[in-house]
């Protein structure tokens, strides 16, 4: 029975890359949710938390049709000269960010509120700027939450299904991830496929855990001492 690794290779892509993005997107959000007193402040929780409710193929439908040629994003990315995302990898890419938001978003919202204002304020009055406040402060102290927004966030991707299809198809070396994978293979009664597959994600899955536990253990522990 021969492996086929490209589902894996293409679903550790998908998740490095997504990982990226939802750090770079995530860690303002969290930031300003976490010192703001606006009052759409819950209103913008919400909309960052509504991936947890939702069922995926409703997310992965409006994108769809959201980032199709007649939809107002796939008209947008015509006009840029980018073409449609739907069926692409910049497409999995796209959907996996907003899937996977709150996964980011919320470890690093809870671990900026934990600082209290105390050591901003204090940075404050030795004249420390609002940049230098965040980088050379609340980033440090938050790091605990950085760990676990990054291994919530990957391995969020990894494990998705219903988003990935509906926005990307089963395009062999394009779209066809590991969740896709598993279920061609159950669908056509590859059996023994499906159960490496899905062996190694429930290994993976519990790696990633144990390790974000141990982590985090070790690095309240250093923190206390």
């Amino acid at each position: 029975m021969s492996f086929d690794w490209q589902p894996v290779w293409l679903t550790l892509k998908l998740a490095s890359v997504t990982t990226i993005f939802l750090l770079m997107i995530g860690t303002p959000i969290a930031w300003w949710l976490s010192q703001t007193e606006s009052r759409f402040k819950h209103a913008i929780s919400a909309v960052v938390a509504l991936p947890l409710v939702l069922p995926p193929t409703v997310l992965g439908f409006y994108l769809l049709v959201f980032l199709g040629p007649n939809g107002p994003g796939g008209q947008l990315t015509q006009a840029l000269g980018i073409g449609t995302l739907p069926f692409t990898f910049s497409g999995l890419v796209f959907a996996s960010v907003l899937y996977s938001l709150p996964f980011v978003v919320q470890p690093l919202q809870n671990a900026f509120e934990a600082l209290g204002k105390r050591p901003l304020e204090v940075a404050a009055t030795l004249r420390a700027s609002k940049s230098d406040r965040f980088f050379n402060v609340a980033v440090p102290l938050a790091r605990p939450g950085f760990l676990t927004a990054m291994v919530l966030g990957f391995a969020h991707t990894v494990g998705e299904f219903g988003v990935v299809l509906m926005i990307g198809g089963n395009i062999p070396g394009e779209t066809k991830v590991l969740s896709v994978a598993i279920y061609d293979h159950v669908e056509t009664l590859e059996y023994g496929q499906a159960h490496l597959l899905s062996a190694g994600m429930i290994g993976f899955a519990f790696t990633v855990l144990l390790a974000l536990y141990l982590l985090n253990g070790r690095v309240s522990r250093g923190e206390a001492g």
